[in-house]
């Protein structure tokens, strides 16, 4: 299955250097080792970079999202630059999504700014308290606006989020399970954002720490059905100890009210566990990922993670503590923007899971 799922992304890729690289070969070839490499094209020549990635997620079943990145150069080609992205995608189980996205980076990052739209038609199983998991489907349109504000010349950030959804779950065989509000709901509500980010790359890190906190809080007084609130954590720390062997490392927690809807109640996410199988009040992961780069392109890497849910409840306590681990591989596709690609095999309690990777596997 690993192979096929590569096999089609390079198809893709060199479909894409061959129907492009006609009219400018040199666009498509690093000037210091002649290797493959895409920055020239989306840099110089106002490129936008398909991509064609394989889903696996164990909780969807198998598909692909399709879309495009258009990197939006600016005056100074040393600042970072912006990126707009439309994707879709469709998976075996029924699930499909489409939508937009912009990452902006402005007044010499100073500003930071991410604009997300989208529609889903999203088939899932729900286990939370259940022997079985019960199957529904959840069509969901949202809408994110966030804005956060450097302080001063630091690596600190201030800032907030709306955020802004509208849910419909048409089918849901054991509906007194759940609040029956959340079949049919909107949720609208204001987050308030700090984050630490010291890292060196926005795409593909590999040195340098982020630490993010945010309090989301929906409110019925700007249109949610309910009010509920979500406390989220994280940080990711990459310590490279020499050129070749760069580890890194991942804790993250988060915890929602107990009128949060079922569906957004935290859980374990970590590659090789399904999405929404290990749920709770509250959820707490660790993960390591060791990279060891064999030349300036290729790379190889191991990770592993473990992670528990639990609730503020005397009786209730942590839940159970699950595992994960695999290994992959990474290959720097635009050296210039420092953006790396790759395939990773994971081993879940469950399951093995392959994922095609763009950028970091710990994009938030």
């Amino acid at each position: 299955m690993a192979v096929k799922k590569l096999t089609l992304l390079s198809l893709c890729i060199c479909s894409f250097y061959f129907l492009n690289g006609q009219k400018n070969p040199s666009a498509f070839r690093d000037s210091l080792d002649n290797a493959f490499d895409v920055s020239t094209y989306l840099i110089e020549n106002n490129g936008i970079l398909p991509f064609l990635i394989p889903i696996t997620e164990p909780a969807v079943g198998f598909g692909a999202i399709i879309g495009g990145a258009y990197f939006v150069n600016k005056e100074d080609p040393t600042h970072k630059k912006d990126v707009a992205a439309l994707t879709g995608g469709i998976t075996t189980n029924g699930t499909w999504i489409l939508g937009g996205a912009y990452l902006g980076f402005w007044k010499e990052d100073q500003i930071r700014y991410r604009g997300i739209v989208g529609y889903g038609n999203i088939f899932l199983d729900y286990y939370r308290d259940l022997g079985q998991p019960v199957s529904f489907e959840l069509k969901q349109f949202s809408l994110v606006q966030q804005l956060i504000f450097r302080l001063g010349g630091s690596d600190f950030f201030l800032g907030g989020k709306y955020q802004f959804s509208k849910i419909d779950i048409p089918v849901f065989d054991n509906i007194d399970i759940i609040d029956r509000r959340d079949v049919n709901l909107v949720n609208s509500g204001l987050s308030v954002i700090s984050e630490f980010d010291s890292t060196n790359n926005t795409f593909s890190p590999t040195d340098g720490l982020k630490v993010h906190l945010s309090y989301d809080q929906y409110l019925e007084f700007l249109g949610s059905t309910k009010n509920w609130n979500k406390l989220n954590f994280h940080a990711f720390w990459y310590l490279p100890v020499s050129e070749k062997w760069m580890p890194a490392f991942r804790i993250e927690t988060a915890w929602a009210s107990e009128s949060a809807p079922f569906y957004a109640k935290p859980y374990v996410a970590i590659r090789g566990i399904p999405a929404l199988r290990y749920q709770g009040e509250g959820m707490l992961l660790a993960e390591t990922e060791q990279l060891y780069n064999l030349n300036k392109r290729w790379g190889i890497l191991g990770f592993v993670g473990l992670g528990t849910t639990y609730s503020t409840s005397p009786d209730t306590g942590f839940g159970e503590v699950v595992w994960s681990g695999g290994t992959g591989f990474r290959y720097l596709i635009a050296r210039k923007l420092g953006l790396k690609t790759g395939l990773d095999i994971a081993r879940g309690p469950e399951d093995w899971a392959v994922y095609v990777t763009m950028g970091t596997s710990w994009l938030r």
